[in-house]
């Protein structure tokens, strides 16, 4: 079988995935063949370590073809992949987004029942252990009209699931003027689109959440009860450290404002654990967050320092107890799932079948449905778990 005319490698966050599938349109709209988008990402020196090795492997297993790289990566080190066997070109994300099919208002990409729609990128902030603003540039909010016009698109196709996606989510509007923000855009999607089942929200920033979407949160039911936070840390003078802007009351907070507003609310969050400075006891605290939040599905990351930040020049924490505090971290956040999971026991739920024979429950937990068929929304009886996922009865 004959490789893919435009082929794409994807590293990284939902809206790299979105702009991979907008480049590869756009190539093949241009009549490209033997082109492979090599789309990197700069958050950990790991996920840096990976495009060079994939880069690598393509060189070997297809000498053929041309190699373009970009991303937050290609942009804060060109000098790393330029040189590379096959690369034929490397361009950052400000040049990316300029060609055709990637600056045309909202993006849009599919993964198989759920759409993915990228409606804000860049980022006002200065997190003192992110190389993010570096790569993507100041916060940018796409038109209303315009995310209202590609989330249609996704209905037409068949999306029963539309994913809201950005680099700084939360930060939607403030650019736009006249009263815009997440929660107004949401409100407004799921007035213009009656038609779609769900409409999910990813990764958000706690502070900024504004008071238009906790009111939605709370009154639209198709507005799935699930919200992945940045946390980074649950210690006040670790985030303090970040620049990050909450505080540990903040997130406890928000997290019971919404679960009083919203009974079956789930909430996951990502970690940095082993940041500078970090001592026994401060990690005590992020564990103890856990906990006190009800955190059911944890993304968690060992400190990676990344060049040019202030973070990097701060006091080190040795590697191997970061990811010994990684892997406590970690075990936490399987205890608090399958708690989750056994808290589900008995219930009826509607979930959205995806490929592989699983699905997904309104508050993102997954369950397994090998007889289902992708794209079918049913109802299922919880009859246990497996320790990830749910069995159905």
């Amino acid at each position: 079988m004959s490789a893919p005319a435009v082929e794409t490698v994807t590293f990284g966050c939902r809206l790299n995935m979105v702009e991979s599938e907008e480049l590869a349109r756009a190539a093949r709209r241009a009549g490209e063949a033997d082109l492979v988008i090599v789309n990197t990402c700069a958050v950990t020196a790991e996920s840096m370590r990976q495009a060079r090795q994939a880069i690598r492997r393509l060189g070997r297993e297809r000498p053929e073809a041309r190699i373009v790289v970009t991303g937050c990566g290609a942009t804060i080190a060109p000098q790393e992949f330029a040189g590379m066997e096959g690369v034929v070109r490397v361009v950052g994300n400000a040049e990316k987004i300029k060609g055709e099919g990637v600056s045309a208002g909202a993006l849009a990409a599919s993964e198989g029942t759920r759409g993915f729609l990228a409606v804000q990128n860049g980022c006002d902030h200065s997190c003192t252990f992110c190389v993010i603003p570096q790569g993507r540039g100041s916060s940018r909010s796409t038109a209303p009209r315009d995310v209202v016009a590609r989330a249609q698109e996704l209905v037409e196709a068949g999306k029963r699931e539309i994913v809201l996606t950005g680099v700084d989510l939360t930060s939607y509007g403030a650019d736009l003027g006249e009263g815009w923000s997440l929660g107004r855009l949401a409100r407004l999607l799921l007035a213009e689109l009656p038609e779609l089942a769900r409409l999910r929200i990813s990764s958000i920033d706690c502070i900024e959440a504004d008071a238009a979407l906790l009111a939605a949160m709370a009154e639209e039911p198709r507005l799935m009860p699930h919200l992945h936070l940045s946390l980074q840390s649950g210690d006040d003078l670790i985030l303090k450290r970040m620049k990050r802007r909450h505080s540990r009351r903040d997130a406890i907070r928000f997290c019971a404002e919404l679960q009083e507003k919203r009974k079956d609310i789930v909430f996951g969050a990502d970690f940095i654990v082993g940041f500078p400075t970090e001592t026994e006891e401060h990690f005590s605290r992020t564990l103890e967050l856990v906990e006190e939040c009800g955190l059911a599905h944890l993304h968690v990351f060992p400190f990676s320092p990344r060049p040019q930040t202030p973070a990097a020049r701060m006091p080190q924490v040795p590697r191997e107890i970061a990811k010994e505090r990684a892997q406590r971290l970690r075990a936490l956040g399987e205890s608090m799932l399958a708690r989750h999971l056994a808290a589900q026991q008995g219930k009826v739920l509607t979930v959205l079948a995806e490929r592989g024979g699983v699905a997904r429950a309104e508050d993102f937990t997954l369950a397994r449905t090998p007889a289902a068929v992708a794209g079918e929304m049913l109802r299922i009886r919880v009859a246990g778990h497996d320790g990830r996922a749910l069995l159905v009865a």
